[in-house]
């Protein structure tokens, strides 16, 4: 097979982390996000979950229509103002909606019904738009995992899903799948008429049962299905039922990618003859069709193909999509296996431009190409909400639609969002704010969580920002040229004890030292044996000096400690600051400590801080930083989209700031408030991001936050940098 790796001007621009020129070009840019909690009925039950899985536009795209399997429903969201997208309500459809495709004014429903895996069942039904309401049903001969249609054939992929709890989820698994066809008069179907497609003997992986995953159709009325399981593909006249082509999806042999959950993203693993097992698939043009290689049983190959309808490969993204991924922060580290998952690919005409949109499971992310007849090239890449699922083009209107199928709810998370992105011309996409440049080996610097942010004391632009305790096995110190935009990680030091990586840290905090290192704040976690542990590295990184709380204090230290750190004075007068997140045992509620240490004569002390009042949840600090007479302070709630209440940044006068021994009455500060951050956070159009944990100002005195995206774990891994100015 011959493999072709490309990534286009633009993204070989991006990957080298050097600045772009400003030069006019059409991009997407997300305009809206619509949480799905915003279409339930007032009396829905809010442990119950909800989903925005499959999507499908109305004809003059100002309807969208999405399925919610938990919901038993179909939801409606109205988008004639796209930027403003407004509750549609909910259709009970009888069944876990699977797939909808709207069809003049009607959307066709897969719904499955399946009493269990050995007997199941479904239906498709039709809903007519104008009333909402079901217009007549056709029953299937097995559960419905995707519906198409276009011109006048419609067609539904049976799939008869696996038990993957059964003998760990092998093959076969009785009864088969198969695919119905049917024509379609105008939005009108005969049920009786509907033809079933025999798959089986097909694949030479468990042949006698096919699971078909997905279907697309094309001008000429052909149909494409993926056998994701099987590791195969068949093409039918969408008219006749015949199987015109069949050929199994291959595999990649894959080098350069993580494989290995350590704590630490290492691009130096690899993996050979990996079955590609497609799920999603889009016809291209009438010739190609491309495939999202997301793997499901043996298989997943980090990246999608595009095949000629005869089966041969044309292009294969091996790992790029999943390189680029990292270099962007939203690499899930705890996907050893199948990686960034890609799940689910989309096909759009907008002017000239024939657009592909790739969209990865697991980084919450959407991959934009432009297709030139051979090697796609990357134009950009759309964070989405998390798990995102569907993916719709609606080029007439210049949209393109992502949902999110993950619930975060019932543990304080987010709720499954519908995003909405326009097209036109602008000098740069909003998206990333900041990504990493390549390193020595050629491949991109891997980061995300980032936490504290510091600035060099006489570069303007030059900032260091610290990982958190998701990389264990790779705490580092990053280096970032804030002057370029997207912002640049340029560099990375590694943390070491000893000579090898420092473990048991969780980094939250970084100040920059008198003699070139830097001042290291780890917080602790009893439960993990970690202790809140002040550090001194010089500029490689070599821990120098481990200091540790007092023993009168760390006896009530809980965790949520350490979460930022800064430095006043110089000489004998030298204090670094410590602020501690949350009320420890000695502390009066609604209070946390600010600790100094006196690097000259090794004592502590302290002052108290006075705390916001939490309406939910609770609040907390997430960074300090000495500007000139005053110290800022980040003051959070640790809620998140539209519950989120307070994320802020409060300013202390030094001269304020009068320590007390350890023990003794502490003094309460005086805090100003500076400036609200949630306009901020709302601005890039998504929910607002839970964890603002870095700010600093630089030699040119320009203001700086960052978000931390908790490593892609239950996270979007949307990580949001933003230059607030002077302040």
């Amino acid at each position: 097979m011959h493999r072709r790796i490309a990534l286009g001007a633009l993204a070989a621009t991006l990957l080298s982390g050097t600045a772009l020129e400003a030069s006019a070009a059409e991009y997407f840019d997300r305009i809206a996000s619509f949480p799905i909690t915003a279409n339930l009925p007032k009396d829905a039950d809010p442990k119950k979950g909800t989903v925005a899985e499959i999507l499908s536009a109305s004809e003059d795209g100002k309807l969208l229509v999405y399925t919610d399997s938990p919901g038993e429903a179909i939801g409606f969201i109205d988008i004639t103002d796209p930027a403003k997208p407004a509750a549609g309500g909910h259709l009970k459809v009888g069944g876990e909606p699977t797939s909808v495709k709207v069809v003049g004014g009607r959307a066709f429903v897969a719904v499955n019904t399946s009493e269990s895996f050995t007997k199941p069942s479904g239906k498709l039904v039709m809903v007519d738009l104008a009333r909402k309401s079901i217009a007549a049903e056709c029953a299937l001969p097995g559960q419905p995992d995707s519906v198409a249609a276009h011109g006048e054939v419609l067609a539904v992929a049976i799939e008869n899903e696996r038990d993957e709890k059964l003998n760990d989820g092998a093959l076969p698994q009785m009864p088969a799948g198969s695919v119905v066809i049917g024509a379609l008069k105008g939005d009108a179907l005969d049920c009786a008429a509907l033809k079933t497609v025999t798959m089986t003997g097909l694949a030479t992986v468990a042949g006698e049962d096919p699971e078909p995953e997905f279907v697309d159709i094309n001008e000429a009325g052909k149909v494409v299905v993926t056998l994701q399981e099987n590791n195969h593909i068949a093409v039918i006249d969408g008219r006749t039922g015949q199987v015109e082509a069949h050929f199994s999806a291959g595999a990649v042999d894959l080098k350069t990618i993580d494989t290995k959950k350590d704590g630490k993203i290492a691009l130096t693993g690899s993996m050979n003859g990996v079955p590609r097992e497609p799920d999603g698939v889009h016809w291209i043009d009438n010739n190609r069709f491309v495939t999202a290689n997301e793997g499901d049983w043996k298989g997943g190959t980090r990246g999608f193909t595009i095949f000629n309808k005869d089966g041969s490969v044309a292009y294969e993204s091996g790992p790029s999509l999943e390189h680029e991924i990292v270099a962007l922060g939203h690499y899930p580290e705890k996907r050893d296996k199948k990686g960034v998952e890609i799940e689910g690919v989309e096909v759009g005409r907008f002017g000239s431009d024939t657009l592909l949109f790739v969209g990865s499971e697991r980084a919450s992310v959407v991959g934009v190409y432009r297709d030139t007849g051979a090697a796609p090239e990357l134009v950009q890449v759309l964070p989405t909400g998390i798990g995102p699922e569907g993916l719709l083009a609606i080029p007439s209107r210049h949209l393109f639609v992502a949902t999110s199928e993950t619930d975060l709810r019932g543990d304080g998370g987010v709720a499954p969002h519908v995003m909405i992105y326009e097209r036109k011309e602008r000098a740069a996409p909003a998206y990333p704010t900041i990504r990493s440049a390549k390193s020595a080996d050629g491949l991109p610097i891997a980061w995300g969580a980032l936490s504290g942010l510091a600035a060099a004391k006489t570069q303007a632009g030059q900032l260091y920002a610290v990982t958190d305790s998701f990389y264990t096995a790779a705490p580092r110190i990053l280096t970032i040229d804030a002057t370029r935009k997207p912002a640049a990680i340029t560099g990375e030091i590694l943390v070491t004890r000893s000579g090898a990586a420092a473990e048991k840290l969780d980094l939250e905090g970084i100040a920059v030292a008198s003699d070139g290192g830097f001042w290291l704040a780890s917080e602790g976690n009893l439960e993990k044996g970690m202790k809140n542990l002040l550090l001194k590295v010089d500029s490689k990184g070599a821990i120098q000096e481990e200091i540790t709380l007092p023993s009168s204090l760390e006896e009530g230290a809980k965790n949520y400690g350490y979460e930022g750190v800064t430095v006043t004075g110089s000489g004998a007068d030298e204090t670094v600051w410590l602020a501690v997140q949350r009320e420890w045992a000695d502390d009066g509620k609604g209070f946390v400590k600010l600790l100094a240490y006196t690097p000259a004569t090794k004592s502590w002390g302290a002052v108290r801080y006075p705390l916001d009042k939490a309406e939910a949840g609770w609040i907390g600090l997430s960074e300090i930083t000495a500007a000139g007479d005053r110290v800022i302070i980040i003051e959070r709630d640790n809620q998140i989209a539209d519950k989120a209440q307070v994320k802020k940044l409060y300013a202390v006068s030094l001269a304020d700031m009068k320590p007390a021994p350890l023990g003794s009455d502490l003094p309460v500060v005086k805090k100003t408030a500076l400036r609200d951050l949630l306009p901020d956070l709302k601005a890039p159009k998504g929910y607002v991001l839970d964890k603002v944990e870095g700010f600093t100002i630089d030699a040119a005195g320009d203001a700086y936050i960052v978000t931390d995206n908790d490593g892609v774990d239950n996270s979007s891994g949307e990580t949001q940098f933003v230059k607030l100015g002077k302040m």
